[in-house]
């Protein structure tokens, strides 16, 4: 029989758990060895969703003076993916680190000398490289159905305000800021579909033009401030935005584990401090007269991931949500679109492959395709849009790399 990896997951959010923890538990060919979680009350809890015997720690130093694993996937806030990877790796564990690589290019240069140092694979969760639609999208590209491409954009329409608004993700201290912890994925699509050119310079803008308290979706009452939190708001019945936990959120997030570390999930996304951005456009030159745009959009009902990729034979019209792409031909003939067929699992079946490919890794059976040079290089370019925004200017990615 095949031995059984022994992994860890540091980290056990909902990424953590409700992805990684559920698809690994699916796995006859690995253990869940431990979990890992500076706050008691969610690593206590986390075992008892995922109905598994761990052992539970809330440091890496404890777990590394107990367990020998075959690796660990780090699903912690951004802003401590540089730190428990570090630890991790020279404690020679393999680590999948779930995007971004790091908080920004500095880190990410320190982690890739690291992993060279311990011998050990550092790969990153780019889990939209296992979506079957962006696949077949890069057969096409590959094949020279496009002819050579020159400009691409993504036009990102996401029902994410209570989840980049409600939550850590707000905050640049935690991220970097959403060009790195939400827009790595996209930059790094980019960067993938078409053959990893050398980007040369970014620009960016972006804001916070609707989640604020000027834009509250109810009237208020005299004397009734609203939040702090949606479950606690009088104004719940109200607002349409509501962000409510359910009883199985409130064992990783509720009043206990609160009370351990101070961090609430779901604040007023209209209310919280915050200073990342709910809608935003970039753009990437790169040195093959390659121009891309990111345009993505945080408020409203819409998800969606809408590329259009221009070529000289042709142009491709893709919708992730729809599971479509559209060939036009530049002169004429007939207009083809396909419908792709979607396996099951989060993020149209990409996840699932995600964990299968790491476990893969892992084992030696192959190398990793998604690989911290590639997380360095899509953290960059989200720095560098980060940077641009904030001091609306062009950056040069040599400033970065």
């Amino acid at each position: 029989m095949m031995k059984k990896l022994k992994l860890a997951i540091i980290g056990t959010g909902a990424r953590g758990i409700n992805c990684f923890g559920e698809l690994l538990r699916k796995h006859d060919d690995v253990e869940i060895t431990a979990l890992c979680d500076t706050n008691p009350v969610r690593v206590k809890a986390a075992a008892e969703i995922l109905e598994i015997s761990p052992n539970l720690y809330t440091s890496i130093g404890d777990m590394a003076a107990k367990e020998t694993l075959d690796g660990v996937i780090i699903t912690t806030p951004d802003c401590e993916h540089y730190s428990c990877a570090m630890q991790a790796m020279k404690h020679g564990w393999n680590v999948l680190i779930d995007k971004p690589l790091a908080t920004n290019a500095k880190e990410g240069k320190a982690l890739i000398k690291e992993a060279e140092k311990s011998g050990v694979t550092l790969m990153l969760g780019f889990n939209l490289r296992h979506n079957e639609v962006l696949k077949r999208l890069k057969k096409f590209i590959d094949d020279g159905v496009l002819g050579k491409v020159f400009i691409a954009e993504n036009r990102e329409f996401y029902d994410g305000g209570r989840t980049y608004m409600s939550r850590w993700n707000r905050s640049f201290a935690k991220t970097g800021g959403l060009w790195i912890h939400k827009g790595s994925h996209d930059f790094d699509v980019f960067n993938w579909l078409l053959g990893f050119p050398k980007p040369l310079r970014v620009s960016s803008f972006a804001a916070v033009n609707v989640l604020d308290k000027d834009h509250l979706p109810f009237e208020l009452e005299s004397g009734i401030e609203p939040g702090p939190n949606c479950n606690c708001c009088h104004y719940q019945a109200k607002c349409k935005d509501k962000y409510l936990l359910s009883p199985e959120d409130l064992k990783l997030w509720g009043d206990e584990a609160v009370a351990a570390d101070g961090y609430v999930k779901n604040l007023c996304m209209y209310l919280s401090d915050k200073d990342n951005h709910d809608n935003g456009m970039a753009m990437v030159e790169y040195e093959n007269g390659i121009k891309v745009s990111l345009f993505e959009t945080f408020i409203g009902s819409k998800t969606d991931r809408l590329y259009t990729i221009g070529g000289d034979k042709a142009v491709a019209e893709v919708s992730l949500e729809n599971c479509t792409i559209t060939i036009t031909p530049r002169w004429g003939g007939d207009v083809v679109t396909y419908k792709v067929e979607i396996p099951e699992g989060g993020h149209g079946g990409a996840d699932p492959e995600l964990v299968k490919t790491f476990c893969r890794v892992v084992r030696g059976e192959e190398n990793s395709t998604s690989t911290a040079e590639h997380g360095l290089l899509a953290t960059a370019l989200g720095e560098a849009a980060e940077i641009s925004r904030r001091q609306h200017r062009m950056v040069e990615m040599s400033e970065i790399l």
